[in-house]
């Protein structure tokens, strides 16, 4: 097995899933991981890697957290008898705290809660979310700026190596 991934090309562990948009749209401040509530559809699809975090955010209704926009395309394999939903809310386990936490931020301060990513920890599978606030088009340009000069650094480095 090499870097999580068995001969038949699934995810065994690892990451499954991830958001690299969110690093560059977003100044991501504080990070939670969290549980999520699955269906055995769902939990199938994941094993399989059919999972995008895309659009995915976190919202706080009656005391309780829950992804939105997380789409987990059923295998027409794994649910015969089950209308699959693809982009329903999930609920999230997460502590009390860190509920309210997210939630006042988000009211107050400016924030959004957003899934950076979905990996597997033993037989578990989690949701790593952070609570972010927009960039402008300026940062974005200076992270674009940054990330090319950091790669023409490498290339040079290379070169005099």
């Amino acid at each position: 097995m090499i870097a999580g991934v068995a001969k038949s090309g699934t995810a065994t562990r690892g990451v499954i899933a991830s958001n690299r948009r969110a690093r560059f749209d977003y100044h991501l401040d504080e990070t939670f991981e969290a549980g999520l509530v699955l269906a055995g559809w769902e939990v199938k699809s994941l094993r399989a890697g059919k999972a995008q975090l895309a659009d995915a955010y976190v919202f706080v209704r009656d005391g309780e957290g829950w992804l939105a926009g997380a789409h987990i395309t059923p295998l027409p394999s794994a649910s015969t008898h089950v209308q699959a939903d693809p982009t329903r809310h999930r609920k999230l386990l997460l502590h009390g705290r860190e509920i309210s936490r997210i939630s006042v931020a988000v009211a107050q301060k400016g924030f959004t809660c957003i899934a950076t990513s979905l990996y597997w920890k033993d037989q578990r599978v989690k949701c790593r979310i952070a609570l972010a606030k927009g960039k402008r088009q300026h940062d974005k340009r200076a992270t674009v700026r940054e990330r090319d000069w950091k790669r023409q650094q490498e290339r040079l480095f290379k070169r005099s190596a």
